[in-house]
């Protein structure tokens, strides 16, 4: 596995020593909160109940399966860009985005006025009728992609738009089985809790016949790959015999999958989804590309689209060739709220603004510096196994060791994840054991916010070394 690399590694023999010996210097720099950057936006005076009826309410009338995060879950009143208020005022940078979907920021002024415009016109007529907005987004969204995919159905979540996406290969192909990766989250329903793949959301009853997952290409976990394998401005510091330009690893993953097919499904299948990054890849938010799926050449069948595609606001997409849904037409399908017009007037907003501001290239640019600066950190502390990602779609995972790679225990890591917290920075968690902190901030974020934000990240990550030497 992998071998240390940096300043603050050592050998197993003197690990404690080392520790103690530094234990003096990072105390030192930990008496200082980092500064957040300035911010000239002034939220509105919070006028709701108080928090503890709110706590209240919400232990009585809210599902207990809609989990929160922190110790003292927080109660959060307002967003403005890269921003959100608590009820009394606080301000923090949010780096998970509303997991992950709101694109490009928090009340946008754009999306805002577009949508306010709308609400005044018609709110809702479903498809028995036409309304301007859905053909005008149908073809700005279309236009977005390659050949031959321009046929879109729109849908209200993630989780529904791959529910359909399954029903339509299974219709098309006439074939049932399906492939996904190990570790992939791919919704929540009944159909489509088959292809996710943590074991987190998996209850005990009947659910996702007919899929069949297959190994994920993970070159820090993973049997294979390493230094030379990732497309992404950061490698992992576990090295490979890979020369520059061919991945060898690639081809053991390949052989794995044709193992997968040999023996797990029938000869013919419907289909096989994959993420090109186990995260939401779409909408400017890999930087060099506007989907994820051509930052690998290739050209899908069929490609669902949620998350940042309405910036928060409820709606996603199916896009695919006009002969796979051709298929779907052979019998009555029907969505009460997909395609509304509200809906589309906000994604065709959401379009406008990720054009005219620029967020694909902000997203290249300011998440090529993050990397860069989280991966000296990675280089720095012990516990930061690995740092990966494309654009501003990173993820940080914890480790109690780069030489097992095991993870770092939870209680560990809910520590340095309030920490930040505490000094005003919102991140997310994810993996297999929560082990993986996910950063995905709406796409207007600046340099000086990534500067902060790997600031309170760094103390947090010190404050953790010094509570560790002290045990």
């Amino acid at each position: 596995m992998a071998r240390g690399v940096g300043p603050l590694l050592w050998g197993r023999g003197r690990r404690l020593g080392s520790v103690a010996f530094r234990q003096q210097k990072w105390k030192s720099f930990v008496s200082t909160q980092p500064k957040m950057p300035p911010c000239d936006f002034v939220p509105e005076k919070y006028k709701s109940y108080p928090y503890e009826r709110m706590q209240k309410i919400r232990e009585q009338n809210i599902s207990p399966s809609l989990r929160m995060y922190y110790k003292k879950p927080l109660l959060l009143h307002q967003g403005h860009m890269q921003w959100l208020f608590d009820y009394e005022g606080r301000r923090y940078l949010d780096l998970f985005a509303g997991i992950v979907t709101v694109s490009v920021g928090h009340c946008h002024p754009k999306v805002t006025t577009a949508t306010q415009k709308q609400l005044a016109r018609l709110w809702h007529t479903s498809n028995i009728y036409m309304h301007p907005s859905i053909q005008e987004y149908a073809e700005k969204l279309t236009s977005l992609l390659p050949d031959p995919l321009k046929v879109v159905y729109l849908t209200n979540s993630g989780s529904e738009a791959n529910d359909l996406a399954m029903f339509m290969a299974r219709l098309y192909t006439r074939n049932f089985d399906i492939i996904s990766f190990r570790g992939a989250y791919h919704g929540g329903s009944p159909y489509t809790l088959g292809l996710t793949s943590i074991g987190l959301y998996k209850h005990g009853v009947a659910n996702g016949f007919g899929c069949s997952t297959t190994m994920l290409p993970d070159v820090f976990r993973g049997p294979w790959g390493g230094s030379h394998c990732r497309d992404s401005p950061v490698q992992t510091v576990r090295k490979c015999s890979c020369s520059e330009g061919v991945c060898h690893a690639n081809d053991q993953y390949i052989e794995q999958f044709k193992d997968t097919l040999n023996t797990s499904v029938p000869k013919t299948i419907a289909g096989f989804i994959a993420e090109p990054i186990q995260v939401q890849t779409g909408f400017g938010r890999a930087g060099s590309h506007f989907w994820g799926f051509q930052t690998h050449d290739v050209v899908p069948d069929i490609v669902t689209l949620a998350k940042g595609i309405g910036n928060g606001f409820p709606m996603a997409a199916v896009v695919t060739t006009k002969e796979i849904a051709s298929s779907l037409a052979q019998n009555l399908h029907f969505n009460t709220f997909g395609g509304s017009p509200l809906a589309c007037v906000v994604g065709a907003a959401v379009l406008d603004a990720i054009e005219e501001d620029g967020l694909q290239k902000n997203s290249e640019d300011v998440g090529t510096y993050m990397l860069l600066e989280l991966a000296k950190l990675r280089d720095k502390f012990e516990v930061v196994g690995d740092v990966r990602g494309k654009g501003l779609m990173i993820g940080v995972e914890m480790v109690t060791d780069k030489d097992s790679c095991h993870p770092l225990p939870a209680e560990e890591i809910n520590q340095i994840w309030e920490d930040c917290k505490d000094m005003g920075v919102l991140i997310g968690r994810g993996g297999l054991y929560s082990q993986t902190f996910r950063i995905k901030p709406p796409m207007c974020i600046s340099k000086k916010d990534v500067d902060f934000a790997v600031e309170v990240f760094h103390t947090a990550l010190q404050r953790h070394m010094e509570k560790a030497a002290a045990k």
